[in-house]
């Protein structure tokens, strides 16, 4: 039988190791230097002679304390550093929780992205949060949003549903990036979450079927029916769950659950890569899944 002091002594253990966590999780792990996630693969349909390495930011959700327009510009400083020849945004700049001290809006931390440098330049997607926190866009159920016009300003394009043909070392290859899937929330005359993505509809404009295609998009729900011509996704949305524990996080935004929760996975021959992301969304927790920015070099 267990006596009264060793009782207390065991809750007040467990009291301490639960303070000890959140104090980890919410002020210390959300704020540690971001770590560069590096991947290296040659996907199907990549050309001989064709090496491309793209650096990748998801998930920013701007807001103090945690993600201050400084922090952002020590961000772009660090993704520039790995020498990209593309950099891609994967959406979520919005602070995603009301559990702020204070706001950071997009006149902001657009023009703390705007000093983002890469040969062939910086595209972005959105993210559902960029669309949930623009009430009139909720209201008028379509864009463009806050955040498209303000990365737009900052001389970021912003893909939605649409392609761009680029070239390095004379192979071209195409980037396509899709509107959000959970662009549009139940109200305002919805009964459910509306997507406004057209994954047919976007690869449809590549007009070469030779080139190599990069699928920027920003819940990986989608993934399943990406097709085989497509030779990389890119996700972010997840945050790897922002608690992760031995590789399993108990919690994803995903109705897949663990199975595109993080990482690089090869499924039935077609590659996608989901990125932790850098900020939180909900609850401003991180455990076991530091911020990271990706530096994929392909071929």
């Amino acid at each position: 039988m267990i006596t009264r002091r060793a009782f207390l002594r065991l809750v007040g253990g467990s009291l301490l190791a639960a303070a000890a966590f959140g104090t980890y999780a919410v002020g210390i792990e959300p704020m540690l230097l971001t770590h560069v996630k590096r991947y290296a693969l040659t996907p199907p349909h990549w050309p001989d002679g064709l090496k491309l390495r793209i650096v990748a930011l998801a998930d920013i959700h701007a807001c103090r304390p945690w993600m201050t327009p400084e922090r952002i510009r020590s961000l772009v400083n660090q993704a520039n550093a790995l020498e990209p020849d593309l950099i891609v945004l994967l959406g979520d700049y919005a602070a995603g929780t009301r559990l702020v001290r204070d706001w950071v809006n997009a006149s902001e931390w657009a023009p703390a992205l705007s000093g983002l440098k890469a040969p062939l330049g910086t595209v972005a997607i959105l993210g559902n949060h960029d669309w949930w926190e623009d009430l009139s866009a909720q209201a008028a159920g379509a864009g463009p949003t806050i955040a498209r016009r303000a990365l737009e300003a900052a001389g970021i394009p912003v893909l939605e549903n649409d392609v761009v043909r680029l070239e390095k070392d004379g192979h071209g290859f195409w980037v396509a990036g899709l509107a959000d899937q959970l662009a549009l929330r139940p109200s305002w005359g919805r009964t459910r979450f509306k997507g406004l993505d057209d994954l047919k509809g976007t690869l449809a404009k590549i007009s070469d079927h030779r080139s190599p295609i990069i699928l920027l998009a920003h819940e990986p729900d989608i993934f399943p029916t990406v097709p085989w011509r497509v030779s990389l996704t890119l996700f972010g949305h997840t945050h790897g769950g922002q608690v992760r524990l031995f590789g399993y996080s108990p919690v994803v935004p995903s109705r897949f659950g663990n199975r595109y929760a993080y990482g690089h996975v090869v499924e039935n021959g077609r590659n996608l890569i989901v990125s932790g992301g850098l900020g939180f969304s909900i609850l401003p927790v991180r455990f076991g899944m530091r911020p990271e920015i990706l530096s994929i070099d392909l071929g």
